[in-house]
């Protein structure tokens, strides 16, 4: 009992210590890092009209702020809708929309349905389409509105204008979502199948009342995980019904928008980070609005992507983990969408149309770079074979990596338990990978991990797109995850991950496009660990890791498929991979010539 109490206060204690940390760097540090210092035209004096109720069409009020220039007059408008406060003591919200409201617009930040001041009921995702729309039709009548409207906003409030742009409302002029994705299944919760514990456990949970509640006080090893929430003590209901859709669904399917590339006929900046928990959806709707938008849509959609994490923390440290990145900060996110803004809300000649409609960042050589398309057209896809005598389990494996296949070679094994998975090796969470990034070393010696490595490079190696893993493997369980992850291997052993990817090996499961049965328990798996652009430096290795698990990034497979998420017992399973002629596993590196 001691120990209980024990931990919840010291659970308490972090979350008071977290809070007041995040308050002060979004108050203090983000708005400012992220917003340029100096503005053309000058800066113009602002007034703020708070806690403006606007009406939605079934008589719920949603409460909002209105930044405008103090001159009266009509401005283009930029939208933002939250469910984080739009005025809670430091959020960056206030300090946004002075700068948009000094540069000429009027900037109207909105408490979504059912959180803070607004109205109704919470129901995260449901009510963003119809509850944009209505917004945006109360603010085209405004007296301050010359009827141009943007939509702009980072991870959620990314997808809430997502959301109302698929609504088609005819005022939305342009849209600039930024570290979010449409699809929330395969993105947001499920990530090649596997659960994404840590970040959608906390963030469900943390949000299912109208304030924050303390997702510190989460046990992630607690069974079942249905009742992960009610164990801790806290409300947990959007959190139990993403556990029960553990498949793509009808559920799923109200709330998607990926399927709704066709809806959309306006101009986007996508933008992204390449630590982002959320970079898969950033470069999956870029390519869905490429192939499928309409009208406007159709060769107006740029690409930004930066060193960022879901925090943006490495521009606080300029560091990635033990990288330096420079005094690398967001500036040139920022300085695009305003020249995006500015031209399409504006009207201002400023030649953004013309400009590359890609802007990534290099990790390694430290630059930004234009390019004219994703993934890049001289990218060069180089297959990675694995290769051992059967025992690559650890660092003190025999396992390998080069470009020559494998011919006759013995299978690799490992014992997957459940109760003893792979943890994460973060100093805090997933939301500031960057930050948390620590030294691979420890969790590649153990024996589940299966560690392969090439010899040191003889000269730089940039790897800018798309990287997958092909996997033969089988399992004496019949559902099993599968995770893989690239490391940048340093001369002083030090292991950098790169990109990772997870998968569940599973007959039922609906998602996992990369799972193919070959026979009875045998399998061709093929593991996204999404993009990269990143420069392996010169007398450094490459590195892949194989596991079955990282906890608590993803929820553990407890091997068993009766009832995912009510399960409460667990089994081993031996994990085999092959290399060989007739089943060479192997990474897919996209190359650029240097």
């Amino acid at each position: 009992m001691k120990m209980y109490w024990a931990k919840r206060i010291s659970a308490r204690a972090s979350w008071a210590t977290r809070s007041l940390s995040s308050k002060l760097y979004k108050h203090f540090g983000m708005p400012f890092q992220s917003m340029p210092v100096s503005d053309s035209p000058p800066r113009l004096p602002v007034r703020v009209l708070k806690d403006i109720m606007i009406p939605m069409r079934d008589g719920v009020r949603l409460c909002s702020d209105i930044y405008l220039p103090k001159q009266c007059g009509k401005y283009p408008a930029i939208l933002t809708r939250l469910p984080y406060g739009k005025r809670e003591w430091g959020g960056s919200e206030p300090v946004k929309g002075k700068f948009w409201a000094r540069k000429g617009y009027a900037y109207i930040a909105q408490d979504v349905r059912g959180k803070y001041k607004s109205e109704g009921r919470w129901e995260p995702f449901v009510n963003e389409a119809d509850d944009g729309y209505d917004t945006i039709d109360w603010i085209s009548k405004q007296p301050w509105c010359n009827g141009k409207i943007g939509l702009s906003g980072a991870s959620y409030p990314g997808y809430a204008c997502l959301a109302a742009t698929v609504s088609a409302h005819p005022n939305i002029v342009c849209v600039a979502p930024g570290w979010t994705a449409m699809d929330i299944y395969g993105v947001w919760m499920y990530k090649g199948g596997a659960l994404c514990l840590q970040t959608m456990g906390s963030w469900l949970i943390g949000e299912e009342h109208r304030k924050e509640q303390n997702d510190l006080l989460l046990d992630y090893w607690h069974l079942p995980l249905t009742s992960l929430g009610k164990a801790a003590g806290l409300k947990d209901a959007h959190f139990r019904q993403c556990i029960e859709h553990p498949q793509r669904d009808a559920y799923w399917a109200r709330i998607n928008l990926n399927d709704s590339y066709d809806k959309i006929a306006i101009p986007m900046l996508h933008m992204g980070g390449w630590y982002d928990i959320f970079l898969k959806g950033t470069l999956d709707d870029w390519a869905g609005m490429c192939d499928h938008g309409s009208g406007a849509a159709k060769g107006n959609q740029w690409l930004v992507i930066g060193p960022d994490d879901h925090g943006s923390t490495q521009s606080s440290t300029g560091r990635i983990g033990r990288l330096e990145i420079g005094k690398c900060r967001v500036d040139q996110t920022v300085e695009m969408m305003i020249g995006f803004l500015d031209y399409w809300l504006k009207g201002i000649d400023n030649g953004f149309e013309k400009s590359d409609r890609v802007k990534i960042f290099v990790v390694g050589d430290n630059v930004w770079r234009n390019e004219t398309q994703w993934p890049i057209e001289r990218m060069i896809p180089i297959d990675y074979y694995i290769h051992s005598g059967g025992k690559a389990n650890s660092l003190t494996g025999d396992g390998t990596l080069s470009t020559e296949p494998p011919v006759s070679e013995p299978p690799d094994t490992y014992l997957y338990d459940p109760a003893d998975p792979v943890r994460q090796s973060l100093d805090e969470t997933l939301w500031y990978l960057a930050r948390s990034m620590k030294d691979r070393s420890q969790t590649e010696g153990r024996s589940d991990v299966l560690v392969y490595t090439s010899g040191e490079l003889p000269s730089d190696m940039e790897i800018t797109g798309p990287i997958s893993v092909r996997l033969f493997a089988s399992s004496t369980s019949e559902e099993t995850d599968f995770m893989a992850k690239l490391v940048d291997v340093f001369p002083d052993g030090y292991a950098h991950m790169i990109q990772e990817g997870a998968l569940r090996a599973n007959p039922m499961q609906s998602d996992t496009a990369g799972y193919q049965r070959l026979s009875g328990r045998k399998f061709e798996l093929n593991i996204d660990l999404t993009a990269t652009s990143y420069v392996i430096k010169v007398g450094h290795r490459i590195r892949l890791e194989i596991t079955s698990s990282d906890f608590n990034r993803y929820a553990r497979s407890l091997n068993v498929s009766d009832s995912p998420g009510r399960d409460v017992s667990c089994i081993k399973a031996t994990q085999t991979v092959y290399h060989d002629s007739e089943r060479p596993s192997r990474i897919v590196l996209p190359l650029i010539p240097r």
